[in-house]
């Protein structure tokens, strides 16, 4: 059994936005961070972490707690898996109350790492490909870089200090098939991969001896998820956090050279394109993302695909693509680093990648062809923000050489015959409205509150705005024309938002009977007038 004392100490290391912020794409809301529930279907970002509280809380579905409660529900673990596999994740080690089973996280991987860096200097062919492509000693060491001998040198390692190849194999050092164990690397140059928080979780090799793969990643295990993972990020993150901008390449080579120039913030995929399991990550510190990739095919498509997901993300940034079969390592070797400064400073915008990477898949000289391209962008538009959408109509109308009026977006509303704006000033009657939806989109843990007494539909001016707000398209002009207009002012606190809500709601209800009674009035009269009418008939007939 875990000690209550372990679990405490593990808790005290814990943050709940990093622990969920590796699950979930959160995004900042006030003091708070709000992403779309992970534990039931829903449109609206109802799902609130309080980094002050410590705990998550979903106003959809009610699922809330901690960082350990969290794990269990996202993983269906029990509550000792589920401080096993935080306390995994973050390098902890736990103690239990009987001492047979004190069982601190393997260090076979960490022994494993330094064996192969103790190896490096010894292997000419290693130390000599690294010092061609120009890679400093401090990089070496700074990096952790070293050399994986034959399969069996490396388990007689293994075994010699006491580790068991069963947990070699758990930790991903060793494989296992047909009753036979095997090093995963071999005669390659290894380069140590970290968790966010600096915690050693896999390795990439490179071949110096002609293997058929060029580089291979440790395998899927419980600490290692190279689609959630980027190289050398524990050493970025301090940098990136800083200077707000991150660079995203596509090897660990140019990673290392890039550091070596003072380029600090740079990282790298782990042999996989960018994936939404990364954006979580990327998230944190809300940086520019510049995507640093290779010009050949390859290296196109997965920019492409990146740019559409961080675009469609919402994240700022843009892509620099590396021509004539070089790459941000050779630059640095090459001595070109103020002109890899000058390409990083100024990348292309990535929905101008996209859009421009979709044209140059088409013919624009056969019409049929022209119209199909247009058709794709727009449906990679849609993915964006009505505001992105409207703005990048134009530069698509410009790059096909048409009219913006013949790029039309379904669900859009077409200003440019109207001079009206979107927010029109007679919206701006019921300022007590207005101040409602600022007050939710600078306070969203008191949605609940207000949904509890006000139905939205008894709103008079701006049920619309009140709806675009819960269904969290706070992208959307009408929403973010309230949340710069400094005219309007928030409620501050809980207590007068209740007060305001029930003057409101008297007021409304007030309005309502008054609109009964006048219809009764209204009814009466006219029947009475029917019984007139009807007496002066038979009056007549007599």
């Amino acid at each position: 059994m875990i000690t209550q004392e372990s679990i405490d100490a593990l808790k005290a290391q814990l943050d709940v936005v990093d622990v969920v912020g590796s699950y979930v794409e959160l995004r900042k809301a006030g003091a708070n961070f709000k992403a779309p529930c992970p534990f039931h279907d829903e449109k609206t970002a109802s799902f609130v972490v309080s980094p002050a509280k410590q705990i998550y809380h979903c106003f959809g579905c009610g699922a809330g707690g901690d960082s350990i409660k969290f794990t269990m529900e996202y993983e269906k673990l029990n509550y000792p898996e589920a401080i096993e596999k935080l306390a995994d994740t973050y390098n902890f080690t736990l103690s239990y109350t009987d001492k047979k089973n004190n069982k601190p996280r393997s260090q076979v991987m960490d022994k494993v790492n330094e064996y192969y860096q103790n190896l490096l200097t010894s292997r000419i062919e290693a130390t000599k490909y690294l010092s061609e492509r120009g890679i400093y000693e401090s990089s070496v060491e700074k990096f952790g870089i070293g050399y994986a001998p034959d399969s069996q040198s490396t388990m007689n390692y293994i075994t010699s200090h006491m580790f068991t190849l069963k947990e070699a194999v758990d930790m991903g050092v060793v494989g296992y098939e047909g009753d036979r164990y095997y090093s995963r690397f071999i005669e390659r140059i290894t380069f140590p991969i970290h968790s966010a928080n600096g915690a050693l979780v896999g390795f990439g090799g490179r071949t110096i001896s002609g293997h058929q793969a060029k580089y291979v990643n440790s395998p899927e295990t419980p600490f290692f998820n190279k689609s959630r993972l980027l190289y050398a990020y524990h050493h970025a993150k301090q940098t990136l956090h800083k200077t707000k901008e991150i660079i995203i390449t596509e090897g660990y080579l140019d990673v290392i050279m890039l550091h070596q120039a003072g380029f600090n913030n740079a990282v790298a995929t782990l042999g996989t394109a960018l994936t939404p399991e990364h954006l979580p990550l990327l998230r944190k510190g809300e940086p520019r993302v510049i995507m640093a990739y290779d010009g050949d095919k390859a290296g196109r498509a997965a920019a492409l695909k990146a740019s559409k997901l961080l675009s469609a993300g919402g994240f700022s940034g843009g892509v620099v693509i590396f021509e004539g079969g070089l790459d941000p390592a050779d630059m640095v070797k090459d001595g070109r680093v103020d002109e890899l400064a000058g390409m990083f400073r100024s990348p292309k915008p990535f929905i101008e990648f996209v859009l421009d990477e979709i044209i140059s898949l088409y013919d624009l000289k056969d019409p049929k062809a022209k119209e199909a391209c247009m058709q794709d962008a727009i449906g990679y538009l849609k993915t964006l923000s009505p505001i992105l959408q409207e703005e990048y109509k134009s530069y698509l109308a410009s790059r096909l050489s048409i009219s913006p009026s013949f790029v039309r977006i379904a669900g859009q509303t077409n200003t440019s015959q109207t001079n009206t704006p979107v927010m029109q000033t007679s919206s701006h009657r019921d300022m007590w409205e207005l101040s409602l939806i600022k007050t939710l989109l600078e306070k969203p843990h008191m949605l609940t509150q207000v949904l509890d007494v006000l139905d939205p539909s008894i709103l008079q001016f701006h049920q619309n705005e009140f709806s675009l707000l819960i269904s969290n398209q706070t992208n959307h002009p009408n929403i973010m024309a309230i949340s710069v207009d400094d005219s309007i002012k928030a409620i501050q606190s809980e207590d007068e938002l209740q007060n305001e809500l029930n003057t409101f709601l008297s007021k409304h209800y007030n309005r309502e009977l008054k609109k009964i009674n006048m219809r009764q009035d209204i009814e009466f009269e006219q029947k009475a007038f029917e019984i007139r009418k009807l007496r002066g008939i038979i009056a007549k007939l007599k």
